[in-house]
């Protein structure tokens, strides 16, 4: 079965192997003429992003490149990048990466017509009608991973550099106007990214699953991505050549993070304190977490797990799909707690304070609150 497609949920998407022959078609499609190439360090000198900006140059669009992004972007990136997009003359992005290329990309097409600071634009509230949206750059994504979804996603995740804290800077128009996905660029990724980001993904997927609010939508896609990432990470971590695989997973990711606007939950206002503060990889700071997360929101979501089990293929109802990903983090070699992941002395006042604030608690389906949380981050110590 050949997994070529061009669908228009929730942006428009160009899904298949090889058609990054299309990014400069997509730019013109998104109405940029002069894209800034914005990326992490890691890829900046790997073939498949040198391809992608022979491709620009060929079609006259030039072959800018910002690589100065950390593996958690933070505001000094962000603020690096603006200057770089607004001296350059760009009029989009092509954010190309991961999330953190992905991520710092979208940030960078919308700050760099803003005149107020990054942190007014916070997910709170109605903030982000604080932005100018006349001011917003096109965007056109390319994810080089498959895991976060930014590249269906309406928010960048940013830490504060001086806080240490992982902020959610949101805006409608952060989605981006095209989206190439390409499963032929996550074939050079390593095991251990192969693994942790198709965690994210089943994270992502997990809690939306286990959110309280009412979205069905969301609720089929998290479903259908669970299964998604069960049957085929396996195959891409096995086999990182194995393009089926790949393609499925990519699909996972862009699922998972369309999911999630029915709401992410405890596995994420931990994992994103702990990664600001000792900057562990996001997917499998999530993996580490999720065992105990899903013993705490137990009285919540066995009913529901109990029903996903069934589609899932997976025999004792909610206490076997725990069983599961037991087995699956094992499987991917996912540390069993912080001490693994290599924080030996986590800041335990620090690291629930954090995830009381984090706008995922919301969606959580057991109420958090300092006392069982910290239980809760005792339990992955």
């Amino acid at each position: 079965m050949t997994l070529t497609a061009n669908w228009s949920y929730p942006t428009a998407v160009r899904f298949g192997a090889g058609r990054i022959s299309e990014i400069a078609d997509a730019c013109k499609a998104a109405g940029i003429s002069k894209p800034l190439l914005i990326t992490d360090r890691g890829l900046a000198n790997m073939e498949i992003t040198t391809r992608t900006l022979d491709l620009l140059e060929a079609a006259g669009m030039g072959r800018a490149i910002f690589a100065d992004v950390d593996p958690n972007p933070n505001e000094k990136n962000a603020e690096a990048g603006v200057k770089a997009f607004n001296e350059g003359g760009h009029d989009g992005v092509v954010a190309f990466g991961g999330g953190s290329g992905l991520d710092l990309g979208k940030l960078v097409a919308f700050l760099a017509g803003q005149t107020r600071p990054l942190w007014d634009f916070e997910d709170i509230g109605d903030w982000w009608t604080r932005a100018d949206a006349d001011a917003i750059a096109p965007i056109v994504a390319v994810p080089t991973t498959a895991g976060t979804g930014s590249e269906v996603g309406r928010a960048s995740v940013i830490t504060n550099s001086e806080t240490e804290e992982k902020k959610i800077i949101f805006h409608p128009k952060f989605l981006p106007s095209v989206v190439i996905c390409d499963p032929e660029l996550t074939v050079g990724m390593p095991q251990f990214i192969t693994a942790g980001t198709g965690l994210d993904a089943f994270a992502h997927c997990v809690e939306a699953f286990s959110s309280p609010h009412y979205h069905p939508m969301s609720q089929g896609m998290a479903l259908e991505g669970m299964r998604l990432v069960k049957e085929y990470l396996p195959r891409a971590y096995a086999d990182g050549a194995d393009l089926e695989a790949r393609a499925h997973m990519m699909s996972a990711a862009a699922m998972g993070a369309t999911a999630f606007q029915k709401g992410l939950g405890a596995i994420h206002a931990l994992s994103h304190p702990i990664g600001a503060m000792y900057h562990t990889h996001h997917g499998t700071t999530n993996a580490v977490c999720m065992p105990a997360v899903l013993k705490f929101n137990a009285p919540a979501i066995r009913g529901v797990f109990d029903k996903a089990a069934r589609y899932l293929d997976i025999d004792g109802g909610f206490d076997g799909f725990c069983a599961f990903v037991d087995d699956f983090n094992a499987l991917f070699q996912v540390p069993r707690n912080l001490g693994e992941l290599g924080i030996a002395n986590p800041d335990i006042d620090r690291i629930v304070a954090g995830a009381l604030k984090d706008p995922s608690t919301g969606g959580n389906p057991v109420e958090m609150n300092e006392e069982n949380t910290r239980k809760l981050l005792l339990q992955i110590v």
